[in-house]
């Protein structure tokens, strides 16, 4: 049994942080418990209404990934299967059904306070700056490239961390300023990780057009990759046999509901601010949707049942 709607999970762990999706618990010194609400949010604003199975598909498509990916890069994952959860934390027993398939037991690290963003294509803000500067992040790209471009090689464009609003794309110069030789190591582990992950997916009639990852360093000083890893809220999934430069991409994310909203800022119901507009049943449906078929075509298994 699971609960298919999550708009705030609340359990009997010290809470640390709560995020834009997900809830941050302690479970002791060197471990935390994160747990995947439905919020959703579009233009930086958290809307009132959750998107059934959203947490869901992050939570377990990061857990398929940080197994694929483990012999790339270690992670903090060590389980997102509530009865080995419960093995482990007998006090989240009676709170199973809300555990079940969007809580990830985690090694415990010091955040690096950078997003380490990798872009396959020129597509969002990336490209809204190069049409006007010719650069990404500061850094000069070649003349002449259209949106949705390929970039070869990928580019790694580090950003800071923002809680709320926008994060600020930086260079590459000024996230080596801060953290030394830490920063050679990111940038190797994000293209590394990167280019795994976009040759499985390719083979799934996926493009992951770019991706943002966020990585810790425990007490020993071992970097691990955390947080969520190649899912619909961190990365850009287009349908490979729909791609065509020159124009934005159809995506297996939250169009449905940016579609919707950028109708109403566009016939001035919506200033594009909190508080967000009342969701029709249908957006948030084909939004739910359409995050479960991005978890099917990428691991090519619908999505379990907890």
């Amino acid at each position: 049994m699971t609960v298919s709607t999550v708009s705030r999970s609340e359990l009997p762990l010290p809470l640390l942080r709560q995020g834009k999706v997900r809830e941050v618990y302690e479970v002791d010194a060197g471990t935390l418990l994160l747990v995947a609400s439905d919020r959703v949010s579009a233009f930086d604003v958290v809307m009132a209404e959750p998107v059934p199975k959203k947490g869901i598909v992050l939570t377990q498509m990061s857990a398929w990934w940080f197994r694929q990916l483990a012999g790339t890069v270690e992670s903090h994952f060590i389980t997102a299967e509530a009865d080995a959860i419960i093995t482990r934390i007998p006090a989240l027993a009676p709170h199973r059904p809300l555990l079940a398939g969007r809580a990830m037991l985690c090694r415990r690290t010091n955040p690096v306070p950078f997003e380490c963003v990798v872009r396959g294509y020129l597509s969002g803000s990336a490209w809204a700056e190069y049409r006007t500067t010719g650069t990404l992040a500061g850094e000069a790209l070649p003349a002449g490239l259209v949106e949705s471009a390929r970039l070869e090689p990928p580019v790694f464009s580090p950003a800071t961390k923002a809680e709320t609003g926008h994060d600020e794309n930086i260079t590459f110069g000024r996230m080596r300023a801060a953290l030394g030789d830490l920063a050679e190591r990111l940038r190797s582990l994000s293209l590394a990780v990167y280019q795994t992950g976009r040759e499985r997916a390719a083979g799934r009639g996926i493009i992951i057009a770019d991706t943002k990852f966020e990585f810790g360093v425990t007490p020993a000083g071992t970097v691990l990759l955390i947080d969520e890893v190649l899912t619909p809220d961190s990365s850009r999934f287009w349908p490979a046999d729909r791609y065509q430069p020159g124009r934005g991409q159809p995506s297996f994310d939250k169009q449905p509901l940016r579609d919707y909203l950028e109708g109403l800022k566009r016939a001035g119901q919506w200033n594009g601010h909190a508080p967000p507009p009342t969701l029709p049943t249908e957006v948030i449906r084909a939004t739910s949707i359409r995050y479960q078929d991005a978890y099917l075509r990428i691991t090519g298994d619908p999505l379990p049942a907890a």
